[in-house]
């Protein structure tokens, strides 16, 4: 029995289900999703069979980011509704069976919040030690890089002749975690959440927050390299023992971060449960291999997985995924969206996230296949990541055009159009006009059409669900590999106690003859979820059809 099993958590047997709130359901008309949308959706989150829900951050924001920039930690942007919407919304989920997980966004808050506001006022403001400064005396800071802004991570601000550190837009700038101060309004607000019936947190950019402040110069590149540099400071451990301290232990709550450092020593560092820090380790390996043009290798695919699950075997747990907020959509970078095999390549991909080891993310829309939308022109985007690697791309004198269908392929505004609910006008989403414009195949890939068809990604998905949650052998079971060198088909078994399953993909568009010894003995009866009508298999061997995806009980 895998020793995952010794300690049994809902967390680990859950299936989490990412909502991005303003592209999820709109109640009122205005254009955006909202919490009333999603409680009048509560009933078909139930129906899909997921366990938690993962909500990306509706806290009162100016939006720059998305939300990643908060301006009050305790209080929801009236877009996205009031205190009494999540609550119904919450006891809503709750009464499914429903956890809900909370995006926490404490590597930096908005510029528009009141510490920082405070902060700007004087050096002597008891708030200026919330963020990182660089004072002007000492000349210019040392260069740090920024993801979103391609002129780096300092600020000046003539107030304090100082200036701040933004990892990520001027308009985010980094809470100072050496801050003991700091240290305890984010624990305080954590629990302020908790009390209102929150299960878990997802720690956004999370690694980051630990900073070298002696300041040292990086060398030049450094950026490419960017968590080694930037990410996992020595200090972070001891901020998550005090956050488990005083918030997680006292909760029957979980915490995941974004990100796992630079190896699975930091990872373990991170989440091994001797530790008293996290719980749960959320990395970006496996996701980063499709994204760019260039078609990803299942070998590659396959290895990534292997290895990390055979890094967890004895502590630890992983977050299994491969579509969220940031990236472009599940079924374009590691299925096929063409007509004729959207539908089960996304099956496939759906069926893969929940027969792995570790708590599959689920993203809204891949219930369904929702694909990329077409957005060929800079003017296209609205997403401040897009227009900052426009921007650099411009300033590195790169191929424009390349650029462009780089950028089409895979922009996280893929991830972010409207649900597709029906085929009413704006797909069901609103009545109003859309934030951001719906994806024109609504018409043939929406809730409402594949509800009625028993062979649809939306039914498949709800199938699998059911069988994740009653094979625990997929949730704990020992994981083996097998066939690691073939291109085409991703094979592999599960195992805990005296219950063995074999699970067979097919990653490719063609029809492929396998041999394998596990196979003797086993026919269609074995099938315990298929996403064609049949399998056919003789004396050790089958062949897959294109993007065939089937679980078989061994034992």
């Amino acid at each position: 029995m895998s020793s995952g099993n010794k300690n049994s958590r809902w967390w680990k047997e859950g299936i989490l289900y990412q909502i991005y709130p303003q592209s999820f359901k709109d109640s009122n008309g205005d254009g955006f999703g909202d919490l009333n949308g999603v409680i009048d959706k509560l009933d078909y989150l139930e129906s899909l069979g997921i366990t938690i829900v993962w909500m990306n951050p509706f806290y009162e924001s100016p939006l720059i980011d998305n939300g990643y920039d908060v301006s009050d930690y305790r209080a929801i942007l009236p877009r996205f509704g009031k205190m009494q919407d999540f609550e119904k919304m919450i006891k809503g989920m709750h009464k499914r069976g429903i956890k809900f997980v909370m995006d926490l966004v404490v590597n930096h808050s908005s510029e528009e919040h009141p510490w920082f506001k405070e902060a700007k006022k004087s050096r002597e403001s008891p708030f200026y030690d919330y963020y990182h400064w660089w004072p002007a005396e000492n000349g210019q800071p040392p260069y740090r890089h920024s993801l979103f802004d391609p002129n780096g991570a300092w600020e000046y601000v003539d107030t304090v002749n100082a200036y701040y550190l933004h990892t990520f837009t001027k308009h985010q700038p980094d809470l100072n975690w050496e801050n003991p101060k700091l240290r305890k309004e984010i624990f305080d607000i954590m629990k302020f959440w908790a009390n209102k019936g929150v299960d878990g947190y997802r720690l956004d950019a999370f690694q980051f927050v630990s900073k070298d402040i002696t300041w040292p110069n990086f060398p030049e590149g450094h950026e490419k390299e960017y968590v080694k540099w930037y990410g996992m400071r020595p200090q972070l451990h001891g901020y998550l023992n005090e956050m488990y301290n005083e918030v997680l232990s006292k909760y029957d709550v979980f915490a995941v971060a974004e990100g796992t450092g630079n190896s699975f020593e930091d990872a373990h560092n991170l989440v091994d449960e001797s530790r008293n820090e996290l719980q749960m380790a959320y990395h970006f390996e496996t996701i980063n291999l499709s994204s760019t043009l260039a078609r990803y290798s299942l070998f590659d695919f396959k290895q990534a997985f292997t290895k990390w699950d055979q890094s967890f075997t004895e502590e630890g747990w992983l977050a299994i995924f491969l579509a969220n907020h940031d990236n472009a959509r599940l079924v374009d970078r590691f299925g096929n969206p063409s007509e004729r095999f959207r539908t089960v390549s996304t099956q496939l991909l759906n069926t893969f996230l929940m027969s792995m080891r570790g708590t599959p993310y689920l993203y809204y829309g891949d219930e369904l296949g929702m694909t990329n939308i077409d957005m060929p022109h800079i003017s296209d985007y609205d997403d401040i990541e897009a227009h900052g690697r426009y921007q650099a791309a411009l300033k590195a004198n790169a191929d424009m055009n390349e650029f462009m269908n780089t950028l089409n392929y895979n922009s996280r505004e893929n991830g972010r159009t409207p649900m597709q609910w029906d085929s009413s006008d704006h797909a069901g989403f609103t009545f109003g006009t859309p934030w951001k414009k719906v994806n024109p195949n609504y018409l043939n890939i929406n809730v409402a059409l594949q509800k009625k068809d028993p062979k649809s990604v939306l039914n498949h998905f709800r199938k699998m669900t059911r069988v994740r949650k009653t094979n625990l052998v997929l949730v704990y079971g020992k994981y083996d590999l097998l066939l690691p060198n073939h291109e085409q088909v991703y094979a592999f078994t599960r195992q805990m106690n005296d219950t063995k399953m074999l699970i067979l993909l097919n990653f490719s568009e063609g029809e492929v003859l396998i041999e394998l010894d596990e196979l003797t003995g086993l026919s269609s009866k074995n099938c315990v979820i298929n996403n064609y009508d049949d399998i056919n298999i003789v004396s050790g061997s089958t062949t897959l059809q294109p993007y065939q995806a089937t679980i078989l009980k061994m034992l």
